[in-house]
């Protein structure tokens, strides 16, 4: 059945990935309406701040992406013809250490930029083909944000029949939430300091840069790596592999110990998820759901574990396993002493 469901959402990634990003971003925002609310102001004002909250979310990382691909495809032809003497330069010196002709030859086709520029054009296409998937998001996030309104009434409404339900529901809304939250500023910090060390660079647009860094920290683990490649391209197109390798070092250094050792730890704490079983949901959602996988992978496994794992009180014992340690099993009891303090 587990391998069915797989398959099927393989199949159904163009409604599903849209679908649950929706979902995720509305989660978000749902605590705006709480402030309209203690403000005073009617139902519908915290609906339409919600609305308005999720499409600036959604319409503003959208933007900075296509926007950060389109502009690092722009500066690559500009330093074509240096890349290609430095790849000459760097052929001459093969052919007097006795490389053969052929062996040269080979890798200097091997570093063409153009092909670097095809990747690219590639990229632009499948963003482009995502406008289907965003004009889907927009409508969801309105209908859900009508939905949202009463939505925790609803709930509520269950605790008596589905307690176990209804808290992990609620566990699965904070926790993302949660998520969201400690990604988001580890992603204010490392944008910070890859703007900073890419100022004193001659790679151009170090905001830009730092706004793609901030956006691919909401991949868990190694989304410093697809943030890292269009500095360290410009730096090797503009001055060569010294400082191509300088980028890479201090941003191994600094997004690294950040998003990798660091982040993991407070997600693990403030979800509920080790840093092992975050890495591992990281690789099965991509393969599930493509690249949308990577975005939605935390808050994917937080959904199946409430719905798998805590709605279920015979499925605790694994809570423990799942955790980043800060949870511990409930002790037994001794039924026997306690029927005898009854009695007593």
């Amino acid at each position: 059945m587990a391998v069915l469901i797989i398959a099927g959402l393989q199949a159904a990634t163009s409604i599903v990935a849209p679908a649950f990003f929706a979902l995720v971003i509305t989660v978000a925002v749902h605590p705006i309406r709480g402030v309209v609310a203690r403000r005073g102001w009617p139902g519908w004002a915290g609906v339409v701040a919600g609305a308005l909250t999720a499409y600036a979310v959604v319409l503003g990382l959208s933007a900075a992406v296509i926007y950060s691909v389109a502009k690092f495809a722009t500066l690559i032809p500009q330093y074509a013809d240096d890349f290609n003497d430095m790849v000459k330069s760097a052929s001459e010196k093969l052919k007097s250490l006795g490389i053969s002709q052929s062996a040269v030859e080979s890798i200097e086709k091997s570093f063409d930029p153009a092909k670097l520029l095809g990747v690219v054009t590639d990229v632009l296409h499948s963003l482009a083909s995502v406008a289907s998937s965003l004009t889907m998001v927009v409508l969801l996030l309105l209908f859900l944000a009508m939905d949202a309104s009463n939505f925790p009434a609803k709930l509520s409404s269950n605790t008596k029949g589905r307690p176990a339900a209804v808290e992990a529901l609620q566990s699965f809304a904070h926790g993302t939430r949660q998520y969201l939250i400690v990604s988001t500023v580890f992603g204010f910090i490392v944008a910070v300091l890859d703007s900073v060390f890419l100022a004193f660079t001659p790679v151009p647009d170090p905001l830009l840069w730092g706004l793609l860094a901030f956006i691919t920290n909401y991949i868990p683990n190694v989304g410093f790596i697809i943030g890292l490649i269009p500095p360290a391209a410009l730096g090797l197109l503009i001055s060569g592999p010294g400082l191509m390798v300088l980028i890479i070092v201090v941003y191994c250094v600094l997004n690294f110990i950040i998003q990798s050792v660091i982040q993991p730890k407070f997600v693990g704490d403030a979800v509920g998820l080790s840093v092992s079983l975050t890495f591992l949901s990281l690789i099965f959602w991509v393969f599930v759901l493509g690249p949308a996988g990577a975005f939605l992978a935390v808050p994917l496994s937080l959904l199946a574990k409430a719905l798998l794992v805590d709605v279920d009180s015979d499925s605790n014992w694994l809570r423990p396993l799942l955790s980043s340690g800060a949870d511990r099993p409930e002790p037994a009891t001794d039924t026997s002493q306690e029927s005898t303090a009854e009695e007593t």
